[in-house]
């Protein structure tokens, strides 16, 4: 059996240190719970008196959280009203056991994962209501939210009947804070300013929070937080992927027409596919460069809470944000796709062709360097409001109602771009890969000058290159939820019921996608190939920009440019339109308006979901014991619309260029319902009054992400060559299902310390993969053959783990906390097993902390192992891995009297990096690559 099915539970240096620090602290308990048991009760009282803060205080909360939960659950708390551990919630739930997070441009977190089981496994509410996502899925980004707005979440693990449903990793409640939890005039005002070493980037942040109280009748709490950081994230990647001979003598591969869509790759120059030359890999595509991004956030939150009378609560809350976040990356880029008589002295290590040259003197045959505008249009608008109620009818009754809006909008339609640039010199290239993150490159002008040299020293001007491809897209996404709910709650109080508590849920959600782009009309290809203009012609300033950036790629070894030229799309637009009317070579007039966005039905939809839901859960107690016992009903009826246009022609304008043809489009409609009843059980018995074990079992779900339940299609890959229909999604697909159990001891020897442990087990149904299918018949002219992608439900899953958590806090100021989970997953998909993907098979994180007196002082390490992203990527085997990555912060603070404190915060000390590989265990290759730097921000808060 292969490696990749037998994961190993060994333990990282990381988790060993954490581990030791486990047995020390173990070694000491009696000490410590004679420390505890000396506490007198004047102290708890002078507890309970005084306003605690800090990230001491912070951890106390959240371990009393833990502690009497109804099932397995960690929780992080702010350190104070409006301050959170860190700038970013998604950080701070990467410190709880079992949590992991991805990170976006700048090195920030923005999904997140629990107990390995990726973002789509993951349900993020706020106030228990579900949140509006500018993802074409489910997943909530954490990065439109600042942390400042909330003041707790809650990751829960086990589930209850009560709980939303739609998680199988687990559920993430975020919090807000009540003006009541600190009664009178409260205040925070706090500035920073941050520093990115790297790209020597800076950034400024203010934010304020203010609460009163007027009695006990009437509590206002108001929120802003405003943050503008300028961001550089140096990547290399490899759009065009690795191309691979195809396997026809060997079906069990899945690779029997292979991807080399200029013609299989010959290195005897035979013309024919030998044996040996099956499955031999070479470079399709790579490029590299940096991305510039201007991050501003403005969130504005308040809550208002009226309790007229012991009996009555009514609070309207609410909170808007936006983040306008687009990124322009200026990257070089490199495309030596083999077709016959291009590739010269090939060298072939392991099957993989390392060393070529590029000598060809037709212009379309040669290595054209590229440069490359790549830019991400985000500006993302989400808004929450809503009202809750609770009324105690009588000592035995109460009933809670609640009733939300939650939105997202996102509209990028047109603005995203993937334009090119394409040199026009006469050249002979050399390409070796050495297995860094970018391979080595030489490339030799006719007239003498080299690229990398000449990069550096401005010899290339805009007479240099021409017009290419001229990808405009982006789409517009619109999120809106309504939920309306009425629970209910009576006190039994007999037959060891406590209480008895259920009550009826119902969510109306509507997700649009309208795609703006221009490749449904070809307007990508409108200037490119024998209709190329030169750059030096347009004018209009284009080319703009030599970059040089401090610190590019200074890791990655290796003999390649380190500086690149930039343009600016909104410029080059505006010269393509003084050559409107203008003869092209091709054929017709050059026209703006025929390679402007327009809509693009093919990967458009509209989904709408009717969820009504019920529950009845009984919470049980007896001397030692406590337990809840229920079921969750749930129906849901989905109802997508999308479009199909049939391909009528495909017209051949070059190598690797290609113009597709296609009929009007038509609508698409698709319906499903499904219904499921989640049973759900949590035992907790006390052994001793410091050491508890739970047990809990339960049935649960999660719905597919939004966009796979839309029919959308795409062949847009014909522009290039690829000729692959991509379908997004089936509304006919299952939701994903589970049935797990949890067991967990805690042991709470000291005070505010505990060391627990806990396993689960997960056996998932219906998870949801992509199919391939090579050579199909689509229908389109000629009979041409196409690759089929679409998303399946696979056959099961399973996710069994361990989890190990340790907080101490000392007497003397210090603390140590650390946390080790292993993860275990297999999966089967047509009876064939296969990784199941996003699952890292271990998290781990430590930190240690001092505070005392002014000073606060804390540094946390957090790692996630590496894992599978995406399997099967180039044959069977062939899987795409994410790396092992530690990511480390620590800050040090003083105050400096009872208004004022200064903080400084470090961030990725390690300066860790994003790299993934492909590989199928013999062969491993680069997959992309990100840097993001180390960043330190310097804050001042004023509290009254």
């Amino acid at each position: 059996m292969s490696p990749r099915l037998q994961p190993r539970f060994e333990l990282h240096p990381l988790a060993l240190a954490g581990l030791m620090a486990l047995v020390a602290v173990g070694a000491s308990t009696p000490a410590f719970a004679q420390e505890a048991a000396a506490k007198t009760d004047k102290d708890t009282t002078e507890l309970d008196r005084v306003e605690v803060t800090g990230t001491r205080a912070s951890l106390q909360r959240s371990l009393a959280l833990k502690r009497n939960a109804a099932g397995v659950q960690d929780s992080i708390s702010a350190t104070e009203l409006g301050r959170f551990p860190d700038n970013n919630v998604a950080d701070s739930l990467s410190h709880i056991t079992g949590v992991s997070v991805s990170r976006t441009a700048g090195g920030e977190g923005q999904k997140v994962s629990i107990r390995g089981l990726g973002p789509e496994y993951t349900l993020t509410t706020f106030n228990g209501r579900l949140l509006g996502t500018d993802s074409a899925g489910r997943y909530f980004a954490y990065d439109v939210l600042p942390a400042d707005v909330i003041s707790g979440a809650d990751v829960i693990k086990s589930t209850q009947a009560q709980l939303t449903e739609g998680a199988i990793g687990g559920l993430v409640n975020l919090r807000s804070a009540s003006p009541f939890d600190q009664k009178g005039q409260r205040g925070l005002l706090r500035v920073e300013a941050d520093r990115n070493q790297m790209s020597s980037l800076d950034g400024q942040k203010l934010s304020g929070t203010y609460s009163n109280t007027f009695g006990d009748k009437v509590g206002v709490l108001l929120g802003v937080v405003y943050a503008k950081r300028d961001v550089r994230t140096d990547t290399a990647g490899n759009d065009g992927g690795w191309s691979r001979n195809p396997i026809p003598s060997d079906p069990s591969q899945f690779w029997e027409w292979g991807n080399t869509w200029g013609g299989a790759i010959d290195p005897n120059g035979n013309g024919q596919l030998d044996a040996s030359e099956e499955g031999l890999i070479g470079p399709g595509q790579f490029r590299f460069g940096s991305i510039m991004e201007n991050k501003k956030r403005l969130a504005l939150s308040g809550k208002v809470e009226w309790r007229p009378s012991s009996d009555l609560k009514v609070v309207v809350d609410g909170f808007k944000t936006r983040l306008d976040s687009p990124q322009v990356g200026y990257q070089l880029s490199f495309y030596p796709l083999y077709a016959p008589g291009r590739w010269s002295n090939m060298k072939i290590t392991n099957n993989v062709v390392t060393d070529l040259t590029l000598d060809s003197t037709d212009p379309e045959m040669r290595l054209n360097p590229e440069l490359l505008n790549k830019t991400e249009y985000r500006v993302v608008d989400t808004a929450l409001y809503g009202v809750n109620a609770e009324w105690k009818l009588s000592p035995a009754l109460k009933l809670t109602g609640d009733l939300y809006e939650s939105t997202s909008r996102r509209h990028s339609g047109g603005n995203d771009s993937y334009v090119v640039l394409r040199m026009n010199q006469p050249n002979v290239t050399r390409i070796q890969l050495g297995g860094g993150a970018v391979p080595d490159v030489k490339t030799t002008f006719a007239d003498g000058r080299d690229l990398q040299t000449g990069l550096a020293q401005g010899l290339f001007k805009a007479s240099d290159f021409n017009t290419h491809y001229y990808s405009r897209a982006g789409d517009n996404i619109d999120d809106k939820i309504n939920g309306a709910k009425v629970d209910a709650e009576w006190l039994v109080d007999r037959f060891y019921i406590d209480r008895l508590k259920f009550g009826i849920n119902q969510t109306n959600r509507k997700k649009s996608r309208d795609l703006v782009n221009n490749a449904l009309n070809s307007g990508a290809d409108h200037y490119s190939g024998q209709n190329a203009i030169n750059v030096g012609a347009l004018g209009g300033n284009v080319i703009n920009q030599s970059l040089s950036p401090k610190g590019f790629l200074d890791d990655v070894s290796g003999n390649f440019p380190r500086s690149f030229l930039g343009f600016d799309v909104a410029n080059y637009a505006e010269a393509l339109k003084a050559w409107d009317g203008k003869p092209r070579p091709g054929g017709g007039v050059y026209s703006s308006s025929i390679s402007a966005p327009q809509w693009n039905p093919l990967q458009s939809y509209r989904v709408t979901e009717k969820t009504t839901t019920a529950f009845v859960q009984a919470d049980l107690a007896g001397d030692n014991w406590n337990a809840d016992v229920g079921v969750r009903f749930v129906r849901t009826k989905t109802t997508a619309q999308a479009w199909d246009a049939k391909i009528l022609d495909i017209i051949t304008n070059g190598p690797w260029n290609y113009q597709a043809v296609y009929a009007p489009p038509s609508s698409v409609q698709q319906e499903a319902t499904y219904s499921f009843a989640l049973p759900a059980v949590n035992f907790t018995y006390l052994i001793t009054h410091d050491l508890q074990l739970r047990l809990g079992a339960a049935k649960t779900m999660a719905r597919p992400a939004v966009d796979k339940l839309a029919p959308t299609n795409t062949t847009e890959g014909i522009s290039w060559g690829d000729f692959t229909q991509v379908f997004g999604g089936n509304a006919e697909l299952k939701p994903y299902s589970a049935r797990q159990a949890d067991v967990s001891l805690e042991w709470y020897y000291a005070k505010d310390s505990a060391l627990t442990f806990a396993v689960y087990q997960k056996n998932i149904k219906n998870q949801i993969t992509n199919l391939w299918l090579a050579g199909q018949d689509i229908g389109a002219p000629g009979g041409r053959l196409f690759n089929v992608q679409r998303p399946i439900n696979g056959d099961k899953a399973t996710a069994r783990g361990f989890e190990i958590g340790l907080q101490h806090l000392f007497d003397n100021g210090f603390g140590v906390r650390a946390q080790y989970t292993r993860n275990k997953s297999r999966a089967w998909v047509g009876g064939l097993e296969r990784p199941l993907e996003g699952i890292a098979p271990a998290t781990a994180s430590f930190g240690v902390l001092y505070e005392r007196g002014p000073w606060s002082m804390s540094a946390t390490a957090d790692r996630t192992d590496a894992f599978v992203t995406a399997t099967n990527v180039i044959g069977a085997n062939f899987n795409e891995t994410a790396n092992a990555m530690t990511w480390m912060t620590a800050q040090v603070a003083y105050q400096v009297n009872d208004m004022l404190r200064i903080s400084l915060e470090g961030n990725n000390l390690t300066d860790a990096v994003q790299a993934p590989k492909l590989g199928n265990g013999s062969v491993s290759l680069p997959n992309g690559y990100y840097r993001w730097g180390r960043a330190f921000t310097l804050g001042a808060s004023i509290k009254f």
